[in-house]
């Protein structure tokens, strides 16, 4: 369970990066609008979990995998250009909430997974996964709340598009699937491979 667990815990680490990003970029995008107040505040509840996050990872002995963390930084610094490509049409902002609510669905998940495990894990007890849990579907349906919102003026059918950006749209969403995709399928890393 132990290298399983550790394994868990650094993917969603990872994750926790590109999330982090994201809202900083909201936050520095929108200074004086509603999105980037929502967007300040969700920041701290979700460096919280992250601090949570981190101390548990600790706790089990793991730590942070400093080339997943890379990755998922690499990947949200990729994904910010295209945000910028998409500041007059508000896709980008529709699919920042996107990934965001997908994520903060993930980490609900995570924190169930976890509280299911603390009897056959003493180094689990001790955390209010409940509240954790509660929390991340607050946070998730604020963000689809903000995300239906976008849509709304990201998908109407009064926004021409040039072809242009069509393309740019397909090629740089197929690279941030493709480093997300190997962020988190990323094994352990080689020092944590244990020798018999």
């Amino acid at each position: 369970m132990s290298e399983a667990l550790a394994t868990y815990l650094q993917d969603h680490l990872a994750g926790s990066v590109h999330a982090v990003g994201l809202l900083e970029f909201m936050r520095d995008e929108h200074p004086r609008e509603p999105l980037g107040q929502f967007a300040s505040d969700l920041l701290i509840e979700i460096e919280s979990d992250r601090d949570v996050l981190r101390r548990l990872a600790e706790r089990v002995g793991s730590g942070s995998s400093g080339s997943k963390e890379m990755g998922a930084w690499f990947g949200e610094r990729l994904s910010r250009v295209k945000l910028h490509h998409h500041t007059d049409d508000g896709l980008g902002t529709f699919e920042a909430l996107e990934f965001l609510e997908l994520g903060i669905g993930g980490k609900l998940a995570l924190w169930r997974a976890l509280g299911a495990a603390v009897p056959t894990d003493n180094r689990l007890q001790g955390i209010d996964f409940e509240h954790l849990a509660a929390r991340a579907k607050l946070q998730q349906s604020q963000v689809e709340e903000r995300r239906l919102e976008a849509a709304q003026a990201a998908l109407s059918p009064s926004k021409a598009r040039k072809p242009l950006l069509s393309r740019w749209q397909s090629t740089s969403t197929l690279v941030l699937m493709v480093l997300a995709t190997a962020v988190f399928l990323t094994g352990p890393s080689p020092k944590r491979r244990r020798r018999k």
